[in-house]
């Protein structure tokens, strides 16, 4: 079964008939979520065309068809782009986004990186491999900068790493926006994805278990809840800037001045500095 396949068999599965003003019917259902014929209707084609599509026998439906079928699953945006660029991949078509790779951090992003300091600030990649970061960003997730700096990605590093259990005061939600949001880029960098899901999937079965459930949603920012061994509980808002000429994204953690979080910002800028972080 092909990736496009899977995540609409994922996706029927997870929504049912009451979510889409259907009858359920006496009895029980044997098919989890939708039938096939009954999300064909409700996208206007054919239950032959659909199933096709969903068995991975038709590798080039149309955006106007999957337009359809997103509408009948109730996908979100970002779930609908994810659709889109799985066909794309399926049809062997260009993707529609630059794959991700570790190109070079462009000088001005490496001085906003300084600019804003003392927030804790990374650029990323779109499978999270940390690029370049300031003091403060490394600092803010003990043991990241003890890693190779080509070995430095945010996910790894939330699963993997022992620190991060107790760093993020909201692990689970953590840890689900992190495989949410690779899911997202899947399509479009199949290599570098499919080498980091190995790893993990084979080093933590909450990673495997989370990866199975297809969640798809770009990260834009919000607020996440840390337990810093030097900082103590603080919650810091974060932004994501995209650049506009690659893939590459800004994180930004932040607290305005005058608060306790900025105080404590501050505390960690001048441990990073004293300790002379790489």
């Amino acid at each position: 079964m092909n990736a496009l396949a899977e995540f609409l068999r994922t996706r029927r599965g997870a929504i049912g008939p009451a979510d889409v003003g259907l009858p359920t019917g006496p009895g029980r259902r044997r098919t989890p979520g939708l039938r096939r014929e009954e999300l064909a209707a409700l996208a206007g084609v054919s239950v032959d065309y659909y199933t096709r599509i969903e068995q991975g026998r038709e590798t080039a439906p149309s955006d106007a068809v999957l337009g359809a079928v997103a509408k009948a699953l109730r996908l979100t945006d970002d779930e609908h782009a994810h659709l889109l660029a799985l066909a794309d991949r399926t049809a062997g078509r260009s993707p529609r986004r630059t794959p991700a790779g570790r190109e070079p951090v462009r000088p001005g992003l490496r001085l906003l990186l300084e600019s804003v300091r003392p927030s804790p600030a990374y650029v990323l990649n779109e499978v999270n491999d940390v690029l370049a970061a300031n003091l403060e960003g490394l600092a803010l997730m003990p043991g990241l900068g003890d890693q190779p700096p080509a070995g430095r990605n945010t996910i790894r590093y939330t699963f993997l790493h022992v620190a991060a259990r107790t760093l993020f005061a909201d692990w689970d939600r953590v840890a689900r926006n992190s495989v949410a949001q690779l899911r997202s880029v899947e399509p479009t960098s199949p290599g570098p994805v499919a080498d980091l899901v190995d790893e993990l999937s084979a080093s933590s079965s909450e990673f495997a278990a989370l990866w199975r459930r297809h969640e798809v949603w770009v990260k834009r920012g919000g607020d996440t809840a840390f337990s810093h061994p030097l900082i103590g509980r603080v919650t810091l808002a974060n932004e994501v800037l995209h650049h506009a000429e690659n893939t590459q994204r800004l994180l930004l953690y932040q607290a305005p001045p005058g608060t306790a979080e900025h105080d404590a910002l501050i505390l960690l800028s001048m441990a990073s500095q004293n300790t002379g972080a790489p």
